[in-house]
């Protein structure tokens, strides 16, 4: 068993299922996952906690299938955050150094991200994540790192992700409630992009587009740099509820449909063939054809895509993404669904599986679509870790005025607070399953 300070938690609460996910950077810096269990969600609608008792009994099962799998109980864990009231924004600041000789430091990044931490937001929100996106020292743009460079003024583009702050409370109760802290919030997008996407399509500029059961969450990245992200409050969910009042058969019977017979083409789909579904209650089942309910498929997939296309030519590089479109998430498998998004978008399409950064020694069962943010929570938690470490992260403010500090608390996540919270050890061990 690895040290409990090389040991990374993650806890995806979704719509459909919550992840529980335990791992570890090996020596060739890849991920071993070494337990991860799955429960059905309750009580979460479009990735928003709606019913804190329900998610709460759903963590708890997944907390304690790990404990049972690996002896280990959770105590720290990183959290993906998605639903509709996520936002984003861009902007920029500047700072007039002291000295034009002295070198650009950490540290000045470091004010510039503060700043932008300050950034004026609606009543009820919060900042989330501050992405640097490029800087400009004195009269030279376009530069990625500032770092050791010369200048007077130093100006930063960012990408602010704005979340509110009721959802993220109520998520982080469901945690405290299991006897767990949320180390850090992360944005479930930039955490499934972590996990699928290489770095050569992040320089050529790419699209992941990850759906879910209750909402399709959309990151678009072009020469290494986040342009875009958004989170488009439709899923797979949407798709089983059309199947479901469609074809007039139970919730249970319409998921079982479309994984096992969907395709997200009706042309596609074979017109002679039907599958026969039992009547509710001894009624006279019904039969439906293959062709008939991929239409019904297709019709929502092509609003969902329709939503994509406005995210994407909201970010600026729509005419810049040479690598295209990467599908993940539990929806990506759907049948004839990288055709139909192909069709939709004229991009390139692949489905995008988390092994990007998967140790050979990790679970078989991790390398599915439907685990990518899974994987990518543990893997930006570990970033997240090591930047503390290195001591790259800029953790307490110094703030002049009460007021400014009191703004600064509200809208700086709770992990930028206490460096020694941050190293704390993740895991307790478990003396009971010893």
């Amino acid at each position: 068993m690895a040290q409990k300070d090389q040991l990374i938690a993650a806890i995806d609460i979704g719509t459909t299922k919550i992840v529980a996910i335990v791992g570890k950077m090996n020596e060739n810096r890849k991920l071993e996952v070494i337990g991860m269990s799955k429960t059905t969600s309750k009580g979460v609608k479009r990735g928003v906690v709606l019913n804190i008792e329900e998610t709460v009994s759903s963590i708890q099962t997944t907390v304690e299938e790990i404990r049972n799998k690996t002896g280990l109980t959770l105590s720290e864990v990183f959290v993906g955050i998605a639903g509709q009231h996520i936002r984003s924004i861009r902007n920029r600041t500047y700072i007039n150094r002291a000295s034009f000789d002295d070198e650009i430091t950490e540290e000045d990044i470091s004010k510039l991200v503060n700043d932008m931490y300050n950034s004026q937001i609606e009543a009820g929100e919060e900042i989330i994540h501050v992405l640097p996106q490029s800087f400009i020292v004195d009269n030279e743009a376009g530069v990625k790192n500032p770092i050791g460079m010369s200048g007077k003024r130093l100006e930063g583009n960012f990408h602010i992700v704005i979340g509110q702050i009721s959802s993220a409370r109520n998520m982080e109760k469901c945690i405290n409630r299991v006897g767990m802290t949320v180390k850090e919030m992360i944005l479930e997008p930039l955490a499934s992009s972590e996990a699928v996407l290489t770095e050569d399509e992040k320089e050529a500029g790419v699209v992941l587009i990850d759906i879910g059961g209750g909402t399709t969450d959309l990151a678009v990245y072009y020469d290494n740099v986040i342009y875009h992200t958004a989170v488009i409050p439709f899923g797979g969910n949407v798709v089983t509820r059309d199947i479901k009042e469609g074809c007039s058969i139970l919730g249970r019977q319409a998921e079982q449909l479309k994984i096992q017979f969907g395709s997200a083409l009706g042309d596609l789909a074979q017109e002679d063939k039907v599958v026969t579904i039992p009547g509710i209650s001894g009624r006279d089942p019904k039969e439906i054809s293959f062709r008939s309910l991929a239409y019904i498929i297709q019709s929502r997939m092509e609003e969902i895509m329709d939503h994509v296309i406005y995210e994407i030519e909201t970010s600026g590089v729509a005419d810049k993404l040479s690598a295209g479109i990467v599908l993940t998430g539990g929806g990506a498998l759907l049948r004839h669904l990288p055709q139909l998004v192909k069709f939709k978008t004229g991009y390139d399409v692949r489905v995008g599986y988390p092994n990007e950064h998967l140790a050979a020694e990790s679970l078989d069962e991790v390398n599915q679509p439907m685990y990518s943010t899974s994987v990518g929570l543990l893997l930006k938690g570990y970033e997240s870790m090591q930047k503390v470490r290195e001591g790259k992260m800029e953790i307490k403010i110094e703030a002049s005025a009460g007021e400014n500090k009191e703004k600064q608390s509200k809208s700086r996540p709770k992990f930028f607070i206490s460096i020694k919270e941050k190293l704390n050890g993740i895991f307790e061990e478990d003396d009971s399953s010893l």
